[in-house]
């Protein structure tokens, strides 16, 4: 596996480069253009200035996390055509410094939902929490201002520009079933894939975070059959999956470790991270230890491991700890303490294999 490190950019991120360059085996950045708005191509002249930091330490840029889709792609509207086109021409720009998977999602409206971004645990440390009755009962503007009010960074998956015009959004989704995102996800990928093809890409498409509909609106990646299906849409190499253990797992009935042997030969890019349940239906993001939560991340590595998997990895959210202020989720400490725990589960397995070779 490749190790990488999700990085938001100078003056939009706690970690520096510098950090994460002595963390051990990690190899790349995973980056985007945070202040590019939804839907327009990207400036060459930004893609080439992350290349020009990622070389002064030393990484490479293979994975870009993430290359948002434009509402009105997933709404099926005429105009998602100009939209489209723009994401192909950034396709072929950010070619040139080297990317080989954009991770995306296809989630309306919303991206990743959490009620609590600091919620204390047990041991002082904090982590995103989710209330399950407090998002049933919660107003959509209401949990706007809970995530997107953090005024520090950009929140990523919560665009300004998109969030002000949420009323005429919901309006808009009312007609849009599952089918019909299931449709509109298909006319994007066939035509976006064949441009990743020809330029060495492979898109990779992350699971819905939470893997169940929020306020009326439909969500389509949430268990494997989903994945099946998003994989049948274009049956391409470059088509693919971003295997996030976390989103999948606050699920309890999904079995990450299984569809990683399933899927793994289009898994371009896997995010590995725990969550705990509780009975209610609210989880917490743990440490990634196996035991501090509810997924057995050692065996979701050990199915990676038996499938000899060459992809990307990067340690998924982590939790706040030693009183480390950064945005939330995206700590330097926590994710490094992820990435050994990681590497110590693959090297064990690495000395087992070699040990029954010899």
């Amino acid at each position: 596996m490749k190790m990488v490190f999700r990085w938001y950019g100078e003056g939009n991120d706690t970690v520096s480069l510098r950090q994460i360059k002595q963390i051990p085996g990690v190899e790349g950045i995973v980056w985007a253009l945070h202040d590019v708005p939804v839907g327009e191509e990207w400036p060459l002249d930004k893609i080439r200035r992350y290349k020009e930091l990622a070389d002064e330490y030393g990484f490479h840029l293979e994975v870009v996390e993430s290359v948002n889709i434009h509402e009105d792609i997933k709404l099926g509207l005429p105009s998602r055509d100009v939209y489209i086109e723009n994401y192909k021409r950034t396709i072929e720009k950010l070619a040139t410094v080297g990317v080989k998977v954009i991770c995306y999602n296809f989630m309306p409206v919303f991206d990743w939902i959490r009620t609590d971004l600091y919620r204390e645990m047990e041991d002082g440390a904090t982590a995103l929490f989710y209330e399950k009755a407090k998002v049933d009962a919660m107003d959509p503007d209401e949990l706007v201002r809970l995530i997107a009010g953090n005024s520090n960074f950009t929140m990523a998956g919560w665009e300004p520009e998109r969030l002000r015009q949420l009323a005429p959004l919901f309006e808009a989704y009312k007609s849009v079933t599952t089918e019909d995102l299931w449709k509109h996800l298909e006319y994007f990928l066939e035509r976006i894939v064949p441009v990743a093809e020809a330029n060495g890409i492979r898109m990779a498409l992350h699971p819905d975070d939470p893997p169940w509909p929020i306020f009326g609106l439909p969500r389509i990646m949430t268990n494997r059959d989903s994945i099946s299906r998003l994989l049948q849409l274009v049956d391409s190499p470059s088509n693919g999956v971003t295997l996030c253990s976390g989103s999948l797992g606050a699920n309890p009935d999904n079995d990450i470790a299984a569809m990683v042997r399933e899927f793994a030969h289009r898994i371009p890019f896997a995010h590995i991270r725990n969550v705990r349940h509780y009975e209610n239906g609210d989880f917490i993001e743990s440490s990634h230890r196996a035991s501090d939560g509810s997924l057995d991340i050692c065996d979701i590595v050990k199915a990676y491991h038996e499938n000899g998997f060459q992809g990307y990895v990067r340690p998924d959210h982590g939790r706040h700890i030693w009183d480390e202020q950064c945005r939330p989720g995206y700590g330097l400490y926590d994710r490094a303490l992820g990435i050994m725990y990681l590497w110590g589960v693959w090297d064990s397995l690495e000395r087992e294999k070699k040990g029954k070779k010899g």
